[in-house]
């Protein structure tokens, strides 16, 4: 992750609240012992929600100190790690039964970036486990029009904040996993960071191979 990137997420960016929601009856069915990632975790929101719902091995990583911090402070019985070389893990090729992305490619704008973190999720997700995606699409509004305007890839703008984001064709989406099953999608209405109501696609995919989980 570049630097400036870093430090939005280390400074303006740590006191955002972050709101797509997780349906838990998707994984209902997963065991409870299956090893999950929750990747670009933030303060822990996901994780927090898993561990309530009786899941006993998650790990959470994210980019920013800071947000791990405010994780740390608000649930001391979570696993949550500084990400230090995104989009590197320090985890095992088939080590994760399901990889949790709530809200991160929208914060990975570049094409190339975006598919070398599925390629590392690929990685360590073992053959059968699941991919639990929620992140932005495209948006009709004016407001979201203009912003979109100049941007490359088209869907990526800055924030009045100093954050840049992207927002996605939904198309796109599921093309990030090839060859992986959709288990089952649906969109949604969230609200951004900054308070603004926006479209989301969710997608459950699986990997190829015989599941454990």
């Amino acid at each position: 992750m570049e630097e400036p990137a870093r430090h939005y997420w280390n400074t303006i960016g740590a006191a955002k609240e972050f709101t797509h929601p997780m349906d838990l009856s998707w994984l209902e069915g997963i065991s409870r012992d299956s090893r999950i990632l929750d990747y670009g975790c933030g303060y822990g929101r996901i994780a927090g929600q898993l561990a309530d719902a009786g899941f006993g091995r998650i790990t959470g990583v994210d980019v920013s100190a800071a947000l791990i911090e405010r994780g740390r402070a608000a649930r001391p019985g979570l696993d949550l790690r500084v990400q230090a070389d995104p989009p590197r893990l320090a985890a095992a090729s088939g080590s994760v039964d399901v990889a949790v992305l709530f809200a991160v490619l929208t914060c990975v704008p570049a094409d190339r970036d975006q598919r070398a973190l599925v390629t590392e999720l690929d990685r360590v997700l073992a053959p059968g486990g699941l991919v639990h995606l929620s992140d932005l699409l495209l948006q009709s509004d004016e407001r979201n029009l203009r912003r979109y305007a100049g941007g490359s890839p088209y869907g990526v703008f800055t924030t009045g904040d100093g954050a840049v984001c992207r927002h996605h064709a939904a198309e796109h989406l599921r093309g990030l996993f090839p060859g992986y099953a959709v288990v089952t999608e649906r969109r949604v209405t969230v609200a951004t960071m900054n308070r603004n109501s926006a479209e989301a696609l969710q997608l459950l995919v699986r990997k190829p191979g015989s599941a454990d989980v």
